[in-house]
């Protein structure tokens, strides 16, 4: 096993392993451990109380997280006509719908969301096997008419989807170490009620277990899981 670096056993030091903090103060202690020399990600990880091989806790969803995550994405949007313009002004990155297809079934890449309005799913449909999980849904919120927004939500990094793993974990950026202590709490806040929302009806029992945040080089800093649904319930 690898050996962590002086940096990150400092970092280790700053934190108390096993505490559990309100949100607000977890927060600014992933802040003061990120000593790294870029601006790093802090990132949630929280644990639902659901088994996702059961189709029906399966949690998934999209939310608008405040202040952004920081971080630009590239979007291709399947769409033809008046949207296809709608997306091209809302600044996608790349817009096409059969040639799309085509430069996707040829090997091209060079996104990280795909967005379709629901007359085109047909042909992106043909995309299912190729993509995966990366395929426009509804439930994702990127099968839409209303593209502009969506694009637009998308490159100002404020549109976010989360998606529960085989491990029932949801993995999900909050913001940049670089943000403020307010900004970050915001952006959690609006994650934790998104998450409360899209609580399975068939997910029984605790549902939100366990909350670790971190910074992309740093330690990970437990959250105070009834403190952090009370505030987003607030």
């Amino acid at each position: 096993m690898a050996e962590h670096g002086k940096r990150y056993k400092e970092a280790v030091e700053k934190v108390e392993a096993g505490a559990v903090r309100e949100p607000e103060e977890a927060i600014n202690a992933v802040k003061e451990a990120a000593t790294a020399k870029f601006d790093e990600t802090v990132e949630a990880a929280i644990r639902l109380g659901v088994d996702p091989r059961h189709g029906d806790q399966m949690v998934r969803g999209t939310t608008t997280l405040p202040h952004g995550t920081g971080k630009v994405k590239k979007v291709a949007v399947f769409a033809k006509g008046e949207k296809a313009q709608e997306a091209v002004d809302a600044g996608a990155d790349t817009v096409g719908a059969e040639d799309l297809v085509a430069q996707i079934q040829n090997g091209w890449r060079d996104f990280d969301i795909l967005v379709a309005t629901p007359d085109v799913m047909s042909m992106v449909g043909k995309l299912g096997r190729l993509l995966g999980p990366k395929m426009p849904n509804p439930k994702a919120g990127t099968v839409t008419m209303d593209v502009e927004r969506v694009v637009k939500d998308i490159k100002s990094a404020a549109r976010v989807e989360f998606r529960v793993d085989k491990a029932g974990i949801i993995h999900m950026p909050i913001g940049k170490v670089s943000f403020s202590v307010e900004q970050l709490t915001q952006n959690f806040e609006a994650l934790i009620s998104a998450l409360l929302k899209s609580r399975p009806a068939a997910a029984k029992g605790r549902y939100l277990k366990k909350i670790v945040l971190s910074s992309t080089m740093g330690p990970g800093v437990g959250v105070d899981v009834q403190k952090a649904q009370a505030l987003a319930e607030r």
